[in-house]
């Protein structure tokens, strides 16, 4: 599934020294706005300790991971939603990503600029939210415009519209995001259209120092009491430690490493997980002897879409889903031993699929 998270940030917040940690793709990572002007685009590995188990159990000749995109956007300036800066090429940017990492500098450092003058990252992330709030704001006052004449001659869904889409003015307005507007889930089907930037789902990263990577500090405080109502999740890395790691050859030797400065997972990991659940996700696993392999799918997925992930033919064709409960594999160490303890499952197209099935699917074409 093509599914992209956007990492943003003013510049110099760590944004692309982050992305080079998550991906093999280089992004040049200097001491200046703007030295990432295209976005770069990384492929990610979602790190999943259950294929480790499964390989063990199953001794297939190959183990594929289940991955996610993630782009790294030129750095935004005051100014962007009006074309400051890179404003445009950044705003356009965002509106093609599925959720957005926020990347906020909580280190203090006066060998790294700070685009404006000094360290504080509530203000940082005010900089932001206002940029795509007043773009949300142009893009809602304009369906309004459209819907108001329909309205006029007695449409009631437009009526409709029109109310809903002015909650959100309101709301943008006060200078809170799209994604908080008290609005239900059957009406936000009247913004689906403009793709507001401020409706997708945020994780907030903050940037901090090798002192604070395991505790916080002050400034990482005062970002969780900020957007304590936004349902928002927030993670604590030290992007210049995650480069150190990235640049050691073994598992053993980043082991090592992150045991003695008191981490027992690299900052990376955290990350990609919590992308993959704010993109709403699940993995489930079909595993033989060739391949044991990781797939990704929505949440609330049925069977035969799930299928369709793996090829569009098997949900064309669906007939049925094996289904093994991953805990159920790993207890009794294969699927012939499930089978006997009656621990497979035949199940249909209206079977939803759950995180960490072991699946097989029939189909016929």
């Amino acid at each position: 599934m093509a599914l992209k998270c956007g990492i943003v940030g003013l510049p110099n917040v760590g944004k692309s020294t982050l992305f080079n940690c998550l991906s093999n793709a280089k992004a040049q990572a200097a001491n200046f706005p703007f030295c990432t002007i295209e976005p770069n685009v990384g492929i990610i590995t979602v790190p999943d300790e259950r294929l480790e188990t499964l390989e063990k159990l199953v001794s297939p000749e190959r183990v594929v991971p289940t991955t996610v995109e993630i782009v790294d956007i030129a750095g935004l300036v005051k100014g962007a939603s009006k074309g400051e800066g890179l404003g445009n090429k950044f705003l356009a940017n965002i509106r093609e990503t599925d959720a957005i990492i926020h990347v906020l500098r909580c280190f203090d450092n006066d060998n790294v600029v700070h685009v404006e003058g000094s360290v504080n990252p509530i203000r940082d992330k005010e900089i932001i939210d206002f940029e795509l709030q007043i773009k949300d704001l142009e893009s809602v006052e304009k369906k309004i415009q459209k819907l108001e004449k329909a309205a006029k001659v007695g449409d009631k869904d437009s009526k409709r519209g029109v109310e809903v889409l002015s909650i959100y003015k309101t709301h943008l307005e006060s200078g809170k995001s799209a994604r908080t507007a008290p609005v239900t889930d059957e009406d936000k089907k009247y913004i689906e259209d403009i793709q507001l930037l401020t409706v997708k789902p945020i994780l907030y990263v903050c940037n901090v120092d090798e002192a604070s990577v395991v505790n916080g500090n002050k400034y990482v405080d005062i970002v969780k009491e900020a957007v304590k109502d936004e349902a928002a999740e927030i993670i604590i890395i030290a992007a210049a430690i995650e480069a150190d790691i990235s640049e050691l050859e073994s598992f053993e030797d980043r082991q090592v490493f992150l045991s003695e400065i008191g981490l027992n997972e690299a900052g990376v990991n955290k990350l990609i997980k919590a992308a993959y659940r704010l993109l709403n996700l699940y993995t489930y696993f079909t595993a033989g002897v060739k391949e044991v392999r990781a797939w990704t799918i929505t949440k609330g997925m049925t069977a035969p879409q799930a299928a369709g992930v793996i090829h569009t033919d098997f949900e064309k064709g669906f007939i049925r889903a094996e289904v093994i409960k991953y805990n159920d594999f790993v207890s009794l160490k294969s699927e012939q031993a499930c089978k006997e303890a009656g621990k497979l499952s035949v199940e249909g197209k209206e079977y939803v699929v759950s995180d960490g099935d072991m699946m097989h699917f029939r189909f016929n074409v």
